[in-house]
């Protein structure tokens, strides 16, 4: 053999040793984290004003702040939230839960306490509403029976995803003290009275997380000068459809409720 053909084969052999070791070494692409959002409308998008026509009355939206959240931070979602969720709604919708499941968010509580038809009753004249009573029933619900029901539901989140990060999402104070809808009439009492109940449901809802060891994103600071008869308002007043009043607005996910959960959601 030839010094020329010694050569020629010596630098094949080379070449061979150095590109197989390369070309196993490529990296594989990593599955996108598996993102799980429960919960009721205040989660699906209702008040954003555009829904995704995926077949269901939910009312879920690419402006809610679980799509926000996912598109930010490349997230795997499992869009499950629905328009009037309660919370055995919920407990059907941890179907979507594995052990694989990395980051959950969940906001439910509200429906539970009949705070839609509180809102109903308290926006007619005081002379035809029993605007009180409605606070004082959601009020003992939300002390006496909605606790047990969420920690039973937690733990089946827990149960069901226990590797997972889980963010409980709260809800806002509503109110500013004024009402500036012609079709409405809030007193600046009754605002008061509801704004305190938002609150006392947060802080249930916080507990409750707490105890399973879940994150809590409170969003009432992030709310404050954006409530109904602010300017700008994160969320809408009596509204076309009536089903979008009294819910964050698209401003209200993309500038209250995104960075709030998902600075919790790492």
């Amino acid at each position: 053999m030839s010094v020329r053909s010694r050569l020629a084969r010596l630098v094949a052999a080379v070449a061979a040793t150095v590109t197989v070791p390369v070309l196993l070494a490529a990296p594989a692409h990593a599955a996108a984290p598996a993102y799980v959002a429960l919960g009721d409308s205040y989660s699906s998008g209702v008040g954003t004003r555009s829904y995704i026509n995926d077949g269901t009355s939910c009312q879920r939206s690419n402006l809610a702040y679980p799509k926000l959240v996912a598109n930010q931070k490349g997230y795997a979602l499992n869009f499950k939230a629905c328009s009037g969720a309660k919370i055995p709604d919920v407990t059907g919708q941890l179907s979507a839960l594995s052990t694989g499941t990395a980051y959950v968010t969940v906001s439910v509580g509200g429906n539970d306490a009949g705070f839609s038809g509180v809102l109903t009753e308290c926006a007619k004249p005081g002379w035809a509403s029993n605007c009180d009573g409605k606070i004082n029933t959601a009020q003992a619900y939300i002390n006496n029976t909605l606790p047990g029901a969420l920690a039973t539901l937690y733990a089946s989140i827990r149960s069901k995803a226990p590797n997972a990060k889980v963010v409980v999402v709260g809800y806002p104070r509503v109110f500013n003290g004024e009402d500036c809808n012609a079709a409405t009439f809030f007193s600046p009492a009754e605002e008061t009275r509801l704004n305190q109940t938002a609150d006392l449901l947060n802080g249930k809802l916080s507990g409750a997380a707490s105890a399973k060891g879940f994150s809590f994103a409170n969003p009432t600071s992030r709310f404050v000068g954006h409530a109904v008869c602010d300017s700008p308002e994160w969320l809408n007043g009596l509204s076309n459809p009536i089903s979008d009043s009294y819910h964050p607005n698209q401003a209200g996910h993309a500038s209250g409720y995104l960075p709030l959960v998902a600075g919790l959601l790492v």
